[in-house]
This record gives structure tokens, sequence and C-alpha cells, in this order.
């Protein structure tokens, strides 16, 4: 948990963009690509895009547009599930040629999955790797990095636009900030439930309502929108545990 809230701590795009990269290495994939738009009607080459691809590969695919070939945008567009690679990925000759090409560079096995935010941005990360496409070690990262997306995505917002100002930020009562700091260390509703002396329900209760002040689905969201507003901390947990 502390790697991926330094990605919330970040002041500059250089320091965030190597913390990224980071993460990824540490869940078996050496390059990484994320690019977000702040609505699907703009277009795919005003990206805000941080990459370690090989600066041919970029160039190439950029000039060319390859993003209107990529199955991988194809899909994120109309899906919020992640997407594997692997050769049947790439179904048709324009699309396996492009596969051919990036695996040239490196770029052979690999998970995209979609970032659809909630005032309507769009766009995609993508952990990948040179190693032999291996579908069953691709779906025993996806947890991890399905964190480090939420993450990501949550803690570039203020290089792509404003942050919220205090006003504009959700109210949480008392008891809503100490179950979500709990949240923050991976306690369960039920240790909760233990530590707070309340019922579990009554923890479910006040977690749901967190989750509506924020409009997300998740309590891991709301932790991460929490975290990104500067609601709260990782210090925070650390001083009232010291109480």
């Amino acid at each position: 948990m502390d790697q991926l809230t330094r990605l919330l701590g970040c002041k500059d795009e250089a320091a965030w963009r190597e913390t990224l990269f980071a993460l990824a290495r540490r869940q078996g994939f050496d390059q990484v690509l994320y690019g977000v738009v702040g609505s699907r009607q703009e277009k795919l080459e005003s990206a805000f895009v941080q990459s370690n691809y090989s600066s041919s590969w970029r160039d190439r695919y950029d000039a060319d547009r390859l993003h209107y070939v990529d199955p991988t945008v194809t899909h994120c567009l109309a899906s919020s599930l992640p997407i594997i690679w692997e050769p049947a990925t790439f179904s048709g000759p324009r699309q396996q040629e492009f596969y051919e090409e990036a695996c040239g560079h490196g770029i052979r096995s690999g998970i995209t999955f979609p970032i659809h935010g909630p005032n309507g941005e769009f766009g995609v990360v993508s952990f990948a790797s040179d190693a032999i496409p291996d579908p069953h070690e691709a779906v025993h990262a996806m947890a991890g990095l399905s964190l480090i997306r939420d993450y990501a995505f949550e803690s570039s917002r203020k290089f792509v636009s404003p942050q919220l100002p205090p006003e504009e930020r959700p109210r949480l009562t008392r008891r809503e900030l100490e179950v979500l700091n709990w949240v923050m260390v991976g306690k369960s509703s039920w240790e909760i439930s233990k530590i707070t002396n309340c019922s579990e329900a009554t923890v479910n209760f006040h977690i749901g309502n967190v989750r509506q002040k924020f409009g997300v689905s998740t309590r891991q969201q709301a932790l991460v929108k929490a975290i990104g507003m500067g609601i709260i901390t990782p210090e925070d947990h650390h001083r009232s545990a010291c109480r």
C-alpha cells in the first residue's frame, strides 16, 4: 500500500512516471503505457501519455495513428474489463501485422486495463513485457495491476485537470473517516467492527455512505479518491494509532 500511495504524493510528472514504472516491475512487467483523455469526444492524439516503450515504436505508433488499429484500445472503449494480450487478440491481417511489429520492439505479452473516469475521462494503461504470453500468469497479476490502475488514474488527474477546491470535496463524518483509515491499512469490515466496538453491519453502512459521497462502487475506489483529494493521508492512521 505504501508503494501505491507514493503515486498520490508525486509532485511532478517525472517522479510520478518513475513510480508507476517501478510498481509495474514489481508485478513482472518492465514496460508501461499510460494514456488518458478528458472525454471520449477528445481526439486520442491529445491524450496525456506516459510510457517507457521504445521511442522508435512510440514514434511509429503516433505517426501512423496505430491506436485506430490497436485492438486493446477498441476493447477498452467498449468494456470495463481488462484484456490479456495473446496472438488471438490480434485477429485481422492488419492487427496481426501490428502485433508482429510490436513484438519486434520488445512488446510481446501484457494486459491492458481500461480507464473510465467519473467525469467522462477515458484511457488505457498497458503493462507489457517481451516474455512469451502466459494467460495464467496474467490472470494471477490482475488484482495487483488493477490497484495500480486505480491509483495511477486518481494520482494523474492533478497533471491533467485542476484539483477540486476544499469546499467541493465530500464531507465525511468522524466515524466515516475512522472507518476509512482502517480500510487504508487493509482491515476487513469484520476486523474494523472489532477495533471500533460496533457491528459489522454498522461498518458496512459507513462504508456505503462513503462510497455514495464519492460516487464510486467499491471501498478501494473511495479510498483512492479520499487520499487523492487530501481528505486522509497514510500519516493519519499512524497518528490515530499512537493516541
